[in-house]
């Protein structure tokens, strides 16, 4: 049971290398993939985001779609016979944010998450790097999610950062 963490800027390649580490796992111990989306197909540009994923992706994964309560997905597949792949925190962490779930749906996403038997790979946007946005919920969710990778990251066996397609080992 590996808890990972990987973490890079918009189209670094840090869900190819996800997928790709997935698949690795998957094969080399005999587990069965499952990849949990939590975009949400809102309008035309997302919907194609989708398909590319999907695309790329290929068969052999097993489709689990949720935008909001991964608690209760983690929980469905909670045996070491699975690794899982959650796609991405950052899109779950928004949509939680306009639902005005997070504080619930964070602490049940964290207990399930260190309960989990599965391995599980968690894809997420560094967004802490650049400027300090002037909007009040655009702070919030760069503060969110710079704190919720500070937790995963004392939680996780590993840690990546993905530039231009190249992961840097934080912790492993």
């Amino acid at each position: 049971m590996t808890k990972k963490l990987i973490l890079g800027g918009a189209r670094s390649g840090k869900s190819q290398y996800a997928e790709a580490q997935a698949i690795d796992i998957a094969k080399s111990k005999s587990k069965e993939l499952i990849y949990i989306a939590t975009a949400t197909a809102d309008d035309k540009e997302m919907r194609l985001r989708i398909k590319q994923h999907a695309e790329r992706r290929g068969e052999g994964w097993e489709l689990v779609e949720e935008p909001l309560d991964l608690a209760e997905a983690i929980k469905c597949f909670n045996d070491e016979s699975y690794c899982i792949l959650i796609d991405c925190l950052t899109l779950w962490l928004s949509n939680n944010l306009f639902k005005d779930s997070l504080p619930k749906n964070k602490e049940t996403f964290l207990d399930a998450f260190k309960d989990s038997k599965a391995t599980i790979l968690l894809v997420s946007n560094e967004v802490g790097s650049g400027i300090v946005p002037m909007g009040e919920l655009s702070r919030q969710f760069v503060d969110e999610s710079g704190c919720l990778h500070q937790e995963l990251a004392t939680i996780c066996d590993e840690v990546a950062l993905v530039v231009a397609g190249l992961p840097l080992l934080l912790k492993q």
